[in-house]
């Protein structure tokens, strides 16, 4: 029986699997317009040249996308390896900190975002304000759990009191600790722009237990731009075409992106147009033909491209919308 996916409302599966590293869609790439390259096994995903050429043609950024500050990043990013443990992780993912250290209120002077092609400055949030935002509230209790090994008791061990036969093992709670803030400097970030990799004024905070401090963008919202909302053609995508989700991470002419496909879908194919403005990317499944669960199962995807990525937008392939490196 056929069924139909929707992004809102379904549970959400996220499994692992994803292209070989570094590897592109199977076959060579086709020619197509305005220098483009579409990727893909066979004749089945012409559909997805199609439509992404469609995408392609109509995004129209303004002005603001190569003279302002348009970032592409979240504004919360880490400033080196933190080396996470489970909970410091979970934690970060979440928003969950407290602070231990006074925090200005005043608002700096103005400072210097640096693109690769010029400087802009900017006026800026104080650290106070950068923390407000910073900061998404409390975690959630962790009963039973003492946050210190008890007399006789294992670190690292269960959270039962000992029986007769002594020591229960159990499963480990959720995290449940919030991340310390005992510092806080202005400096700066390396983030993704319309504009290409920018230096962004930034406040760093340091965080107890965590190797990097984690950095809060200080741009005040008055000089930040967004992305244009994208255009999509009017028909829905053919089936077996589906839409990337987010990005994952770039590294130089690599992305990494996930796309939402059913449950009993077959593992999706990665598929890229190239242009020497845009990138359309999105992946091409095999649909199931029985009874299936309905979820939106998100599958991570990589495709490598013929040049560095740069200050080029990347657009889903099924509505359009300029994608964005989610952590």
């Amino acid at each position: 029986m056929r069924r139909s996916l929707a992004l809102l409302g379904l549970p959400l599966l996220v499994l692992a699997g994803c292209a070989a590293p570094g590897a592109d869609p199977a076959a060579p790439p086709a020619a197509g317009s305005g220098g483009a390259s579409v990727s893909g096994p066979d004749h089945r995903w012409e559909a997805f040249g199609r439509r992404a050429a469609e995408v392609a043609d109509a995004w129209r950024p303004g002005p603001a996308w190569r003279s302002g500050y348009v970032p592409l990043d979240e504004a919360t990013v880490l400033a080196g390896d933190p080396g996470f443990t489970d909970e410091t992780k979970q934690a970060f993912l979440n928003g969950w900190y407290r602070d231990q250290v006074a925090l200005p209120t005043a608002r700096p002077a103005d400072g210097t975002i640096r693109f690769p092609d010029g400087v802009l400055r900017v006026p800026l949030v104080s650290a106070a304000d950068a923390y407000a935002q910073l900061d998404q509230g409390d975690p959630p209790p962790c009963e039973g759990r003492p946050s210190t090994p008890g007399p006789g008791r294992p670190k690292g061990g269960p959270t039962i009191e000992p029986g007769p036969d002594g020591w229960v093992a159990t499963q480990a709670p959720s995290p449940c600790i919030p991340l310390t803030v005992t510092g806080v400097t202005l400096g700066s970030a390396t983030v993704r722009t319309s504009r290409g990799e920018a230096s962004v004024p930034a406040w760093l905070f340091t965080v107890e237990g965590l190797r990097a401090p984690v950095a809060r963008l200080a741009v005040a919202p008055s000089a930040v731009g967004t992305a244009p909302d994208g255009v999509a053609p009017s028909r829905p995508a053919d089936d077996g075409v589906v839409g990337a989700m987010d990005l994952q991470a770039v590294n130089g002419n690599r992305v990494e992106y996930r796309v939402g496909t059913g449950a009993c879908d077959g593992q999706p194919t990665p598929l890229v147009l190239e242009r020497d403005d845009v990138v359309v990317l999105g992946a091409g499944v095999v649909r199931s033909t029985g009874p299936c669960t309905m979820q939106l199962v998100l599958k991570p995807l990589a495709v490598t491209l013929k040049a560095p990525l740069g200050g080029r937008a990347v657009l889903d392939v099924a509505g359009g919308t300029p994608l964005v490196v989610r952590r």
